[in-house]
């Protein structure tokens, strides 16, 4: 191989594995959103990761794309409707859980004024 062409092919392998890396890590986190069980969860991270390992020994870089795109599809076909979110983060649960009462409205509290 020349030097372009190698360049070129670990160029195109770093970029393939960082794909599959975002793809595992996104479909692990998903994972949490529909086992409610840590036990459960443990279980469906285990077969996700012998998912994974099964074709890491693949080479070709066209079947590698291949592969990638028909997982991103699946992933995308299955991620959870209502993905848990920190309670703590934008849109968790107690996120903003306080929140200013709309401008116009007028909170009365009846029977809590001084005399």
């Amino acid at each position: 191989m020349s030097g372009a062409t190698t360049a070129a092919y670990l160029a195109r392998r770093a970029a393939q594995k960082e794909r599959v890396r975002i793809l595992y890590r996104r479909a692990l986190k998903d994972t949490l959103n529909w086992a409610v069980h840590r036990h459960l969860f443990y279980q469906d991270a285990s077969d996700l990761r012998e998912k994974f390992e099964a074709n890491k020994h693949v080479e070709d870089l066209d079947t590698i794309d291949k592969m990638i795109a028909a997982g991103e599809a699946t992933y995308n076909k299955w991620r959870h409707p209502d993905p848990y979110i920190v309670p703590w983060a934008p849109g968790g649960s107690k996120f903003t859980r306080n929140p200013v009462p709309p401008s116009g409205i007028e909170i009365v509290n009846k029977g809590l004024e001084d005399p």
